[in-house]
């Protein structure tokens, strides 16, 4: 199974522009992403995919290779769509640019052993909260999964709300995720639905249809960087664990 491994890089955030070339110890964010991603032996090739030139140049300079998109493209999925359908691969594994904590061991958990033919494949990763606060955080989505990992649904409000009792786990978004071909095409052909759009989220793209989603417990430290504030957290993180 032929397995690329695609990190959307987009300089045009509204809450933090040119993220991707923020410096986290001397290191852009969108290299520390690319190393980690390096590190897995079962990616046959790592890309970074972006619309800015100014990304383009910095990526090379350190050695990635770069795929320039459209700077139209509404959410991360969309962009990888459009580099799958310039790279042929079995499963394409996209990796949040603003993920510099994940580690290969936690980036592995979502590649399935084999992939049923005639199926749609998406999984997603998620992780435990460690902090109540985080779990009321809109900015952090929780999610909720069947007994087989199929997820049920996913909110920015705390959800389950603990009615009948407090004994609960509550998980968080991860931003890591794999897609086989079919999949990516269901999503490039699919109009958004009143779900997605309410909740700003394009997993229901897949989930207002029927289509499966699986979530893995990966059970990492993730600090997805938001903000400049996050800067600092991931940074006492990496001096921390050096």
């Amino acid at each position: 199974m032929k397995i690329i491994c695609v990190i959307p890089a987009r300089a045009e955030s509204t809450r933090f522009p040119g993220k991707p070339l923020a410096m986290i110890l001397g290191k852009p964010m969108v290299r520390r992403v690319w190393e980690n991603c390096k590190a897995v032996s079962m990616f046959a090739e790592v890309y970074v995919a972006t619309d800015s030139d100014a990304i383009r140049r910095a990526c090379e300079d350190f050695g990635a290779k770069v795929v320039m998109t459209r700077s139209d493209h509404d959410t991360a999925t969309g962009r990888l769509c459009e580099v799958a359908s310039r790279i042929e691969a079995d499963l394409y594994v996209m990796v949040n640019g603003d993920e510099p904590l994940l580690t290969e061991e936690a980036i592995v958990q979502c590649v399935p052993a084999e992939i049923p033919a005639g199926t749609l494949y998406v999984s997603n990763l998620m992780t435990d909260f460690e902090n109540p606060v985080e779990v009321v955080d809109a900015t952090n989505l929780k999610i909720v999964t069947d007994a087989n990992d199929r997820c049920l649904f996913i909110s920015r409000s705390p959800i389950p709300y603990p009615k009948g009792n407090m004994d609960y786990v509550y998980h968080k978004f991860v931003g890591v995720g794999a897609f086989n071909r079919a999949a990516l095409d269901f999503y490039a052909q699919t109009p958004r639905g009143p779900i997605e759009k309410i909740e700003e989220n394009d997993s229901f793209r897949f989930i207002e249809h029927g289509v499966p989603i699986y979530y893995y417990n990966c059970h990492c430290k993730s600090l997805s960087v938001d903000n400049r504030k996050d800067i600092e957290g991931v940074e006492a993180y990496l001096k921390h664990h050096s």
